[in-house]
């Protein structure tokens, strides 16, 4: 059975697709581009076509490896495969917006907890994505830090030596994300309570986000942040 949830001393974030809404993000600045070229994008296609180039054996950090995806996914999309727009679509991420409900969530669960990043993106785009959050997190792991990305079980040690080295350990974090691929499996896998944040719960597919090879059922499920905050109020008021 999962602990409580006023169990943690720790929450661990997943940062684009969790709080950063990075779906429309991309759809946006390619809809711009779509409109300067006198053409229309579906938007579900172009985040189809993003997931299959973004996770070639050729990718890049991220964001800088939007430029390269912009380039592969462009001509079939009818838009201008230009180097100019590609660091556009990568220079978006500046811009990005968190879900409406990420903000005032972090900043409420940030009174009872210990909030760490650990994104796939570089730091150079991670502080944006932090001062749009409105800065809560205590420490932060970026791909720059960690040398590797998620699912890498290597990043998630990284995290497991810093809350170690504070006297705690695994047990004292709820891993929070909408990732199954990149997060809630892993975690599972290393032993670690987790946290579903199924921000696509009404659209079908994966979006802009790898299919996992199998779904990992989740310690505790919600369809936005403000669930969870709502649920760590109700259970602490208890």
């Amino acid at each position: 059975m999962a602990k409580s949830l006023a169990d943690f001393k720790y929450f661990t974030f997943d940062v684009v697709g969790t709080l950063i809404d990075f779906e429309g993000g991309i759809k946006d600045c390619l809809a711009a581009i779509a409109d300067q070229a006198r053409v229309s994008v579906d938007g579900e296609e172009a985040l189809a076509l993003y997931r299959a180039e973004r996770y070639s054996d050729d990718a890049d950090l991220f964001p800088d490896d939007l430029v390269r995806v912009y380039l592969a996914i462009a001509p079939k999309l009818g838009l201008p495969a230009e180097q100019a727009y590609g660091e556009r679509l990568r220079d978006s991420c500046k811009g990005w917006k968190g879900f409406p409900d990420s903000a005032a969530a972090l900043q409420r669960l940030s009174q009872r907890y210990k909030l760490i990043a650990m994104t796939n993106a570089r730091r150079w785009a991670f502080e944006h994505f932090s001062r749009e959050l409105g800065n809560p997190f205590y420490a932060a792991f970026t791909a720059d830090d960690t040398g590797t990305e998620k699912p890498d079980p290597a990043f998630f040690e990284h995290v497991f030596a810093f809350v170690a080295n504070e006297g705690g350990s695994k047990d004292d974090i709820l891993h929070v994300a909408q990732s199954q691929y990149h997060d809630i499996g892993i975690s599972r896998r290393l032993g670690m309570t987790n946290c579903w944040i199924e921000r696509r719960h009404a659209q079908k597919g994966y979006g802009g986000t790898i299919e996992p090879k199998e779904f990992t059922r989740p310690d505790f499920h919600f369809t936005s942040m403000a669930g969870l905050a709502d649920a760590v109020e109700a259970v602490r008021a208890a």
